[in-house]
């Protein structure tokens, strides 16, 4: 959905009444109780229910486990990259899929479980900074590395997991 973001990045402002009519469905869509419980996202660039929404350096990507300009070099020559291949084949909408989510976040737990990490007890890696926030570990903690390897994957099979149209 073509639109820009205002500099003080409080507001969407979509190009025509077709795109602001797109605005209003999902954000009506993505109220929803689950939504507060943790953070739901595939690769840790996008949220189901946001299209054309890329998340850089968000939870479930390695973020705060690394250096953070590697992060944030991967996300953004990765986003880069898919926007171009979208553009070469006609797209402009990418929506991640929330079943694409939702194994995310059970990979992003086990790689999680398999370190000390969510065991500690008032991390802000947890939420332990915001007062009733539930406690999830949101970084992927399975390595750079690995994490760069499964999006170089997810890209060189066309994208499985996001809804491209």
């Amino acid at each position: 959905m073509p639109c820009w973001i205002s500099k003080d990045l409080e507001s969407v402002h979509p190009k025509s009444s077709k795109d602001a009519r797109e605005v209003r469905r999902v954000a009506a869509t993505s109220r929803h109780p689950g939504r507060s419980a943790a953070p739901r996202t595939y690769l840790g660039l996008q949220t189901p229910g946001f299209p054309n929404l890329f998340t850089i350096t968000g939870p479930g990507s390695p973020s705060v486990l690394c250096n953070m300009p590697v992060p944030i070099e991967q996300h953004v020559d990765w986003i880069a990259e898919c926007l171009r291949q979208m553009q070469e084949n006609g797209a402009t909408r990418i929506e991640a899929k929330a079943e694409a989510a939702d194994d995310w976040v059970a990979h992003v737990n086990e790689a999680a479980d398999a370190t000390l990490l969510p065991m500690a007890s008032s991390s802000w890696y947890l939420g332990a900074n915001v007062p009733g926030k539930p406690r999830v570990f949101m970084p992927y903690a399975g390595g750079m590395a690995r994490y760069a390897a499964i999006c170089d994957d997810v890209a060189g099979k066309g994208y499985p997991g996001f809804d491209i149209k």
